[in-house]
């Protein structure tokens, strides 16, 4: 049973945030269906434990990637947890740390930024250059792919509880502040155990909360012919996101939501 004295922090967000296995799965068939072929090299900017990319490696026997974080912790983790699944397939990630604005070794047919960390730009030069960076950087056919969050409740104080499905903790999404002038926002996840314990502040961040439409027009600035929205679809009842993303030019007006946007050369 998890506690907050037991738990492996990165083992919670792997588990609560991402489902890396589904994510690769989107960015190499949204690829394939814009290219006609399927994708083989790829990068991950703010790649925190590798999970995203481990996962790529797995999709085909000559899938390559490279894998960027400042952060020294996350990559050690990811290293020692993920890519020593994959035996010698761990050759095909490699990672680096370093800033995300930094070219790749190798012009990437994928690059993507995914949960909102390339948030970390507060400022429209400071995007746009970041986007300039990547269009400059990407394979003549290549695609860039970002998720973002919006909707009203994506700009107020409040927290957030998810509880797992197997009840073994739950998932705390915190925007503790949010600066609406300048957009500015400092969030947290925490996480809550069955036992009573939490493990607050697991992870911070201060980002700036950034609209999408003002991401598509500086995607387009940056030099992209195209920044097309994928929107996520919703189960039956009509409330609950299903997890299949579609290119869309109209969405709900919805209270939360997550979409992605896929630019091209």
């Amino acid at each position: 049973m998890f506690t907050a004295k037991t738990a492996d922090k990165y083992v919670l967000y792997q588990r609560a945030v991402q489902s890396a296995d589904q994510d690769a799965e989107f960015l190499f068939n949204t690829y394939k269906e814009i290219r006609g072929k399927s994708p083989i090299h790829f990068r991950e900017d703010f790649c925190g434990t590798c999970l995203l990319s481990t996962n790529w490696v797995k999709l085909q026997k000559n899938c390559t990637t490279e894998s960027y974080d400042i952060d020294s912790e996350p990559l050690k983790w990811g290293l020692e947890n993920n890519l020593s699944t994959l035996g010698k397939d761990a050759t095909r990630i490699q990672q680096y740390q370093e800033d995300a604005r930094v070219p790749s070794r190798k012009s990437p047919d994928v690059r993507c930024a995914q949960n909102f960390s390339y948030w970390v730009f507060k400022t429209r030069p400071e995007m746009l250059a970041y986007f300039k960076g990547i269009y400059q950087d990407l394979a003549e056919d290549g695609i860039f792919v970002c998720d973002l969050h919006g909707g009203p409740e994506s700009i107020q104080e409040m927290e957030e509880e998810t509880e797992q499905d197997d009840g073994s903790f739950t998932y705390v999404w915190d925007q503790d502040s949010i600066n609406p002038i300048t957009g500015e926002a400092k969030l947290h996840i925490h996480f809550r155990f069955p036992d009573g314990t939490e493990m607050r502040d697991a992870f911070t961040y201060e980002w700036r909360l950034w609209g999408l439409p003002e991401l598509r027009d500086i995607l387009l600035e940056a030099g992209f012919s195209s920044a097309d929205c994928y929107w996520e679809g919703t189960d039956e009842d009509g409330e609950t996101g299903d997890g299949i993303f579609t290119k869309s030019e109209e969405g709900e007006a919805c209270l939360s939501y997550i979409a992605y946007l896929v630019a091209t050369k």
